[in-house]
């Protein structure tokens, strides 16, 4: 059931990194920090929200400079690929809502205008 879900999400995942190769706002930061996000979602057992820290997010995405992240990340939710919700607090991490539905919108290109 697992590996089910997996191809799924991975078949969405897909849809969700085409549209964002048509997106010319994307830049090749905001995909490696969505890859990383879809990392650390994987390794959340698909769960929304999940907690992340900048650390780790930084380290995947190969983004060295704080402020690119940090302009990634809002730009990312403010595009609508995600929901960012800052914890501000070091240790606690802030947390990542994935979008609902993906594999849905994956078969459906009119919910892709939705999100």
């Amino acid at each position: 059931m697992k590996t089910n879900l997996l191809t799924i999400e991975l078949a969405a995942y897909g849809g969700l990194i085409r549209r964002m190769g048509k997106d010319q706002r994307v830049m090749a930061t905001h995909v490696s920090l969505f890859t990383a996000l879809f990392i650390q979602w994987q390794r959340s057992d698909f769960r929304s929200p999940f907690s992340v820290t900048r650390k780790d997010l930084m380290a995947y995405s190969k983004i060295s400079s704080t402020a690119t992240y940090h302009k990634c990340i809002r730009e990312l939710d403010e595009y609508g690929y995600i929901r960012y919700e800052p914890s501000f607090h070091p240790g606690k991490g802030s947390l990542i809502y994935w979008p609902e539905n993906t594999a849905q919108q994956q078969n459906n290109p009119a919910a892709e205008q939705q999100m």
